[in-house]
């Protein structure tokens, strides 16, 4: 069975999101970061940086969430039609986790970052209710994840892109989504 592990607040949520929504059983190691469980020797084999999430799926072990949704994705989620598919999924995954996630939650760069990045987020989901278009994808996962961690961890005021708002009260009415969310741990 796949293991999925992770900490209390932390982007576990992510993975744990998208196993939700890809109803794979899997097992949810919860990790005493506070108690330092990520630098033991068990884990620090499947990550060498003592960083979660991280997946073992059987001996196969993953590390780093944009990698483990696009392997999710390849093994689970039926693949991709194409490459050029498989490369729009990359393209909002790494966007999520490098320009989104520095622009939004690096306190330096959110002046700057902000309106341009929501600003072309709420233009696109005008368009259309999903970031690939129609149908809800892996890279929903990856920017919606990020956009609804702002209402958890920053006091931003959002009314200025209402699409996004409605993008993001989308991704909350589904039910995986509600049980990621819900069942985030505490340590």
């Amino acid at each position: 069975m796949l293991k999925l592990y992770g900490g209390a607040r932390s982007r576990a949520t992510i993975i744990h999101w998208y196993l939700e929504e890809l109803g794979i059983p899997y097992e949810f190691v919860l990790l005493d970061m506070a108690a330092g469980a990520h630098q033991e020797p068990a884990f620090l084999a499947i990550n060498p940086f003592g960083k979660v999430p991280a997946i073992e799926d059987g001996a196969f072990k993953l590390w780093e969430s944009g990698a483990i949704l696009l392997y999710l994705a390849e093994k689970y989620g039926g693949g991709f039609a194409s490459v050029e598919e498989k490369s729009i999924a990359n393209q909002w995954i790494l966007f999520a986790n490098s320009t989104l996630g520095t622009g939004i939650f690096i306190e330096a760069n959110r002046e700057r970052e902000m309106p341009r990045l929501m600003g072309g987020l709420n233009s696109l989901l005008e368009k259309q209710p999903y970031i690939q278009g129609e149908q809800f994808t892996v890279s929903d996962v990856a920017v919606g994840s990020l956009l609804s961690y702002i209402p958890m961890m920053l006091k931003l005021d959002l009314s200025g892109y209402p699409a996004v708002l409605q993008y993001m009260q989308r991704l909350a009415e589904r039910s995986a989504f509600q049980r990621a969310f819900s069942a985030r741990p505490s340590n």
